[in-house]
C-alpha cells in the first residue's frame, strides 16, 4: 500500500503568510494568452507574430532533442532575440517578424534528461543546465538591452528544495554576468502531483524571481499515474475522461489560483491542445465549443491567462479573456480567500463513474507508437486526431497501459487488461500504421513494449528513446 503524502508540516509557517513575490516586469504584466512550440525557425516566427502576449519557446516536451535540433534551436532563439530571424519556405514564401511580437520565454529540458554531446568531468551534463545556461549566456544582456529580460518556464519540479536549487542557480548566473539579482523571472509549471502540495513553498523559495505558476494539466495527470502506479485504488480510466472538471483536477486548479493571488503571482491556465481542422468544420466546431467552455471556466475561476496550441485559437480565447478581465491586465486582485482546498482533495485521484474501454486502450497504444516514431525522426510536436501531442500525452498513454496491466484492470466489457491483450492490440494497431518496417515504427514498438510490459515502472520514456540518437 502506497503512503499518500500531504502538506508538509515543517513548512506550515510559510503557507498563508503575507509575503509577496517580486512585482512582474512590464512585459509580463499582461499574459492573457500564451502559445508554445519547439524552436523551429518557421514555427517561432509564426508564434511570435500570432497575437498572443507570451510565446514559450520549448526545448522540452515538444522538442525531439537531436543534437542538430538543440543547437539550431539555440541559434534560432538568439536570432529571434536580436530580431534577425527569417525563413523562406521551399515554395518561396518568406517569413519575418512583425513590428509587435510576443514576449519570449524559454523552457529547458527537465532535470531527468542528460545532454550526451557535452561532457563534464567525463560524464554527460544535465540537459536542463545545458539548454538553460547556453540560452542565458548568449541572450541575457541582449534581452535586457532591448527592454525585456531573461524569462523562463521551469518544468517538472517536485519540491520546494528543487525550487531552492534553481534560485541558487539564478543568483550565481546573474552574479557571473554582472546583472542584478531578480532580473531573471521564472514561471513554474505545477505539473507533478507532489509539487501541488508545495505550491506556496515553491513560490516562496523563488519569490525574488517568481513570475507565476502554470497548471500543467497533461504532465500532472501523468505524474498522478506515475507516483501511484502500484496503488490499485488510484487507477485512472481512459485519459479522455480525466478532465479539468473531475474533483482532484478541480482541486489542483483552484488551489493554484488561490496560492498565486495570495502572494501576488500570475496564475496561468492549462493547454488547449486542439488543432483546428480546416477540412472538417464539424470537428472544428465541436472542439471549439469544448475549448470555449474550458477557457471560460479558467478565467471565471480567476486565471490571469491560459495556453493555446495553435494561432487560429487566439481570437476566440482573447475575446473570452477580455470579457472576463473587463479591461484589466490580469485579475491578481481576486484573492479567492473562500477557496479551502485540502491535501486530501488533491490526493483524491480518481474519476467518479470512469471506465476503461477498448477504444481507450487502443488509443493509448496508437498515440505513443505514432509519437515515438515521429520523435525518433526529429519531430517532437505531432498533430494526431486533431490534437497536438507531445511527450506529456504519450507519457499518460503508456503509463496507463502499464498500470492497467499491473492491476489486471478490466475493460467495461469485462475483459482483463493483460500482457497478451496488449500484445494483440499492439500488433493490430501497428499494422494499421504500416507495420514495423515503416519509418521508425519497429523501434517505436520495441520502446513501447519496454515501457508497458516491464515489471518495474519506468519513470520517463525520453531517456530510453534518447539512446536511439547518435
Amino acid at each position: 500500500m502506497a503512503i499518500i503524502p500531504g502538506f508538509l508540516p515543517e513548512t506550515a509557517h510559510i503557507r498563508g503568510g503575507d509575503w509577496q513575490v517580486a512585482p512582474a516586469p512590464a512585459d509580463l504584466i499582461e499574459r492573457q494568452i500564451e502559445i508554445t512550440g519547439p524552436p523551429d525557425r518557421k514555427m517561432m516566427i509564426n508564434a511570435l507574430n500570432s497575437g498572443v502576449m507570451v510565446y514559450m519557446v520549448d526545448f522540452e516536451d515538444s522538442l525531439s532533442p537531436t543534437w542538430e535540433n538543440v543547437i539550431l534551436g539555440q541559434i534560432n532563439c538568439s536570432d529571434a532575440v536580436r530580431r534577425t530571424i527569417s525563413f523562406t519556405s521551399p515554395d518561396g514564401k518568406s517569413y519575418a517578424l512583425n513590428d509587435k511580437t510576443a514576449t519570449m520565454v524559454m523552457r529547458s529540458r527537465g532535470l531527468h534528461m542528460t545532454e550526451k554531446h557535452v561532457l563534464v568531468d567525463g560524464e554527460p551534463m544535465s540537459a536542463s543546465m545545458f539548454d538553460w545556461g547556453l540560452y542565458f549566456w548568449r541572450n541575457a544582456k541582449e534581452l535586457i538591452a532591448r527592454g525585456t529580460g531573461p524569462y523562463f518556464y521551469v518544468s517538472k519540479l517536485e519540491s520546494h528544495l528543487e525550487a531552492r536549487m534553481w534560485n541558487d542557480i539564478f543568483n550565481d548566473a546573474q552574479d557571473t554576468l554582472g546583472i542584478p539579482r531578480g532580473t531573471i523571472r521564472a514561471t513554474i509549471l505545477i505539473e507533478t502531483i507532489l509539487a501541488a502540495l508545495e505550491m506556496e513553498e515553491i513560490l516562496y523559495e523563488l519569490r525574488e524571481h517568481a513570475a507565476g505558476l502554470n497548471a500543467g494539466r497533461w504532465d500532472y495527470i501523468f505524474s498522478a499515474i506515475k507516483k501511484f502506479a502500484r496503488h490499485e485504488a488510484l487507477v485512472l480510466p481512459d485519459r479522455s475522461q480525466v478532465t479539468m472538471t473531475v474533483p482532484f483536477m478541480r482541486a489542483f486548479a483552484l488551489l493554484l489560483i488561490h496560492t498565486c493571488h495570495m502572494h501576488g503571482a500570475h496564475a496561468m491556465g492549462g493547454m488547449a491542445a486542439f488543432i483546428p481542422n480546416r477540412r472538417d468544420p464539424v470537428v472544428t466546431e465541436v472542439a471549439l465549443a469544448k475549448i470555449r467552455e474550458d477557457k471560460l471556466r479558467e478565467f471565471s475561476d480567476g486565471c490571469d491567462g491560459t495556453w493555446v496550441a495553435h494561432p487560429d485559437l487566439v481570437p476566440m480565447v482573447l475575446e473570452i479573456a477580455e470579457a472576463s478581465l473587463g479591461g484589466k491586465p490580469n485579475q491578481k486582485d481576486r484573492a479567492r480567500n473562500a477557496v479551502k482546498v485540502t491535501d486530501v482533495e488533491i490526493m483524491a485521484i480518481g474519476v467518479p463513474g470512469g471506465k476503461i474501454t477498448e477504444s481507450g486502450l487502443r488509443l493509448n497504444i496508437s498515440i505513443p507508437l505514432q509519437y515515438i516514431n515521429s520523435w525518433l525522426q526529429g519531430n517532437g510536436a505531432v498533430a494526431l486526431n486533431n490534437l497536438m501531442e507531445d511527450v506529456a500525452t504519450a507519457e499518460i498513454s503508456r503509463s496507463q497501459i502499464w498500470q492497467w496491466i499491473h492491476h489486471n484492470a478490466e475493460l467495461e466489457d469485462g475483459r482483463p487488461v493483460t500482457r497478451a491483450l496488449y500484445r494483440q492490440m499492439r500488433e493490430e494497431e501497428l499494422a494499421k500504421l504500416g507495420g514495423p518496417d515503416a519509418e521508425r515504427y519497429g523501434d517505436a514498438a520495441a520502446i513501447l513494449d519496454t515501457l508497458c510490459i516491464t515489471d518495474e515502472f519506468i519513470q520517463f520514456l525520453t531517456p530510453i528513446t534518447y539512446e536511439y540518437f547518435d
